[in-house]
């Protein structure tokens, strides 16, 4: 009752200084009892919205400011918004192939494991409280054995952070470990999530070049008063290069030779096509200078948003004590399911499920990508569910992404993800999500654009024979 007459007054329904009925030919009218109006009328004149006056009844309050909407009134921003309020960005169609990375499909988990999963959680007793802060010990200790098991590290359940993703599981760590104005190395290019991160904490971000085998350490030695870098090495975002053993074994030694951390992101290390993957940086550190980040959104589900930070035990206190205090949990149902689903071996099924389907588009770009004349070349397929088309000097990935867009194919450019001034160009293709006929057609239409363009230019021909 106090909520419609405050709304009625709000929208000019009732005006101001107009008298409401006597609480007894109210009560009367709705069939309620008197003291409830009472009541209500007491507190809406305690708000202001209403006054009594001695003798004579209550009254919408005279001094209340005239709110309601003048005819044909539209709603308008502050004047100031438009600085970062634009048009929103265009956005493709339910017709169009969309291989931007934006768009995050990966393949369900069959219905038989989701409903078993669910089916085991239904016979638990949920927690009287949140919980510990590092994460539920069932689920710690499923991600242990995983880890030891699938990427050679040597973990145990007080070693895992369970973090509301990836993303968070980074955030923790920069609250813990970079201070304002700190030199962070990242990659160039590099993941502009991790690096947005890593900036709201006050970092000044050192870019490091990333050629064939994966993060240039000659150039990380070189850069001065770097203690923290951020990495990528099983599968390069967004290039997909894997890093090499041998500059993996030289980032660790430049870590000790600097007394310095590595934070590595193992993101998609479980969709490995050609062969086993190499072994995790934090499975070669013998020093405690790695720090594993993982997640299970991009393989099972986005949703989920469950990550994990794998910490040495000098900072994992640290980290536990920050996630304490803000009180961020990752949901208990969600996180004792999913140890369900581990401890199972249902996750690895899963896994070898939809890296079979991932594989036929994979083969599918290939089919169509593999072979352009020298005017682009395939990179990144080893692993992941993207790949990145290097173009040729003289084509302009972004003039050709838009060609691309009024055929209804979209792409991810890679100008986005540099700091500086890019040493190449091309396009991010994320297939994971898409049929494998869908793939097909895409790719064929992106080969006709740069087909197009390449018949249409003198210098990017020479270029395409020189990129062959």
């Amino acid at each position: 009752m106090a909520q419609q007459i405050r709304a009625a007054i709000l929208e000019g329904r009732l005006r101001r200084g107009s008298r409401l009925p006597s609480s007894r030919a109210l009560a009367e009218s709705l069939g309620v009892s008197r003291t409830l109006v009472s009541a209500v009328y007491e507190e809406l004149v305690g708000e202001g919205y209403l006054e009594a006056r001695r003798g004579s009844g209550t009254y919408v309050a005279a001094d209340l400011p005239d709110l309601r909407p003048s005819a044909g009134q539209t709603s308008r921003p502050p004047a100031w918004t438009p600085r970062w309020q634009g048009e929103p960005p265009s956005r493709p169609s339910s017709r169009d192939v969309d291989f931007t990375l934006d768009r995050q499909v990966v393949e369900a988990v069959s219905a038989r494991s989701w409903a078993r999963m669910w089916r085991f959680l239904a016979r638990q007793k949920p927690p009287v409280d949140l919980g510990p802060p590092e994460g539920d010990p069932e689920l710690r200790e499923a991600i242990a054995d995983y880890l030891r098991r699938a990427r050679g590290l040597r973990c145990g359940p007080e070693d895992v952070v369970v973090t509301s993703g990836a993303v968070r599981a980074l955030e923790l760590v920069a609250r813990a470990l970079v201070p304002l104005g700190e030199a962070v190395a990242v990659e160039e290019p590099g993941y502009p999530a991790a690096r947005r991160v890593l900036q709201d904490r006050g970092a000044r971000l050192v870019p490091v070049p990333v050629d064939e085998d994966g993060l240039r350490v000659d150039r990380l030695r070189a850069a001065g008063g770097v203690r923290l870098a951020y990495v990528t090495p099983s599968h390069q975002y967004p290039l997909g290069v894997r890093m090499s053993v041998s500059r993996r074994i030289a980032l660790l030694e430049w870590a000790a030779w600097r007394d310095a951390v590595v934070v590595e992101d193992d993101y998609d290390s479980e969709l490995r096509f050609d062969g086993p993957p190499l072994p995790a940086l934090a499975g070669l550190d013998g020093s405690g200078r790695v720090v594993y980040v993982g997640t299970f959104s991009k393989v099972l589900a986005p949703g989920l948003r469950v990550g994990y930070a794998v910490a040495p035990r000098w900072l994992r206190e640290r980290l536990v004590q920050l996630r304490e205090a803000s009180g961020d949990r990752a949901p208990w149902p969600v996180q004792r399911a999913l140890a369900a689903f581990l401890a199972s071996g249902d996750f690895d099924r899963h896994v070898r499920r939809v890296r079979r389907r991932y594989a036929e588009r994979r083969a599918a770009l290939r089919e169509v990508l593999g072979s352009l004349d020298g005017l682009a070349r395939l990179r990144g397929m080893e692993a992941g569910l993207h790949a990145f088309l290097e173009l040729a000097p003289g084509l302009d990935e972004g003039e050709l992404a838009k060609c691309a867009r009024e055929r209804g194919v979209w792409v991810s450019v890679l100008r986005p993800y540099y700091l500086g001034l890019p040493d190449r160009s091309g396009w991010l293709l994320a297939y994971g999500g898409l049929p494998a006929d869908t793939v097909r057609h895409g790719a064929s239409v992106l080969s006709e654009v740069l087909r197009e363009a390449a018949r249409g230019s003198r210098p990017v021909a020479a270029a395409a024979r020189a990129l062959r």
